[in-house]
């Protein structure tokens, strides 16, 4: 193959005498081994190699679109690979910066979360535990598994084990009616995930335009725009974060009574009776 030149691949190829897959391996097996024949003459061979693989993938488009319109298709081959391994260098700078923003990153949980509110996971647990550790009365008891249910986004399957005895109600119990409350929130559980999810994208594509930017001389066309995309995507995100801490996470008083099977005027009565309670306990309310 090495003794026919490009020109005369292509001749043989459009004349039929050899196949469109025996054509592009020719291609292919021509530049992987004449690499001193190239633009590309100065690269480290490791990534010649990585770019020739990449290249193979579009030689098929490439060929597709050369016009004999006065060069030849040995030339257009040699400004195919020109254009082609800037294409490859902007793409593999690219794909380490977004690497490198990914694996540095250190993304706190809460980032992408609502600010703390008042029925957050530990806030939750302490306060159960609290309200449990003073309780008097079956009264008492079923105003704290009001409390339970409507905290249930923090709660998780091993706090019910252990608190279903501490307030006299089956474990078994306590679990389908956590079933029932998440099935009824499922819709906005799974919006408050989604938001979250693209709060995570839209955090990490700042990264990627900032540590883009690094690389970026100041003063310069490329640098501007960059620096407009970066700047205009900070306050998609910051706007985003607002947004997400206007959903609530706890289950409404209507939902809560519900599952237990009483009105909500009583589940009203019984959070804000816990509230009074927790005053009393620890000087400052938490519930809402």
């Amino acid at each position: 193959m090495q003794q026919y030149s490009l020109n005369k691949l292509y001749s043989h190829y459009t004349m039929g005498i050899i196949k469109r897959a025996e054509f592009e391996g020719y291609i292919y097996r021509y530049y992987l081994t004449n690499q001193e024949k190239t633009c590309l003459s100065h690269w480290n061979r490791d990534d010649y190699e990585d770019y020739i693989s990449w290249f193979y993938q579009r030689l098929h488009k490439a060929i597709d679109a050369y016009n004999d319109i006065g060069f030849t298709f040995e030339t257009y081959m040699v400004k195919f690979i020109q254009n082609s391994s800037r294409e490859y260098r902007v793409r593999k700078t690219t794909n380490s910066i977004t690497e490198y923003s990914v694996w540095s990153a250190r993304v706190p949980e809460l980032y992408a979360h609502e600010e703390p509110p008042d029925y957050s996971h530990e806030k939750s647990n302490n306060i159960i535990k609290k309200l449990v550790s003073e309780q008097s009365g079956r009264k008492e008891s079923r105003r704290i598994l009001a409390l339970v249910l409507k905290c249930y986004y923090y709660i998780s399957d091993d706090f019910i084990d252990h608190i279903a005895p501490k307030i006299g109600i089956d474990k078994k119990e306590l679990r389908e009616m956590m079933t029932k409350i998440r099935e009824i929130r499922q819709k906005k559980d799974d919006e408050i995930y989604q938001m979250k999810e693209r709060i995570y994208r839209q955090y990490y594509r700042c990264l990627v335009y900032e540590k883009r930017l690094s690389h970026i001389p100041e003063n310069t066309i490329s640098y501007s725009k960059l620096k407009y995309r970066m700047e205009k995507a900070r306050k998609i995100l910051e706007n985003m974060r607002k947004r997400i801490t206007l959903i609530r996470t706890e289950a409404t008083n209507k939902q809560v009574a519900e599952v237990i099977g009483i009105s909500k005027g009583t589940v009203d009565a019984s959070l804000h009776k816990l509230k009074i309670r927790l005053n009393t306990l620890s000087g400052k309310a938490n519930l809402n």
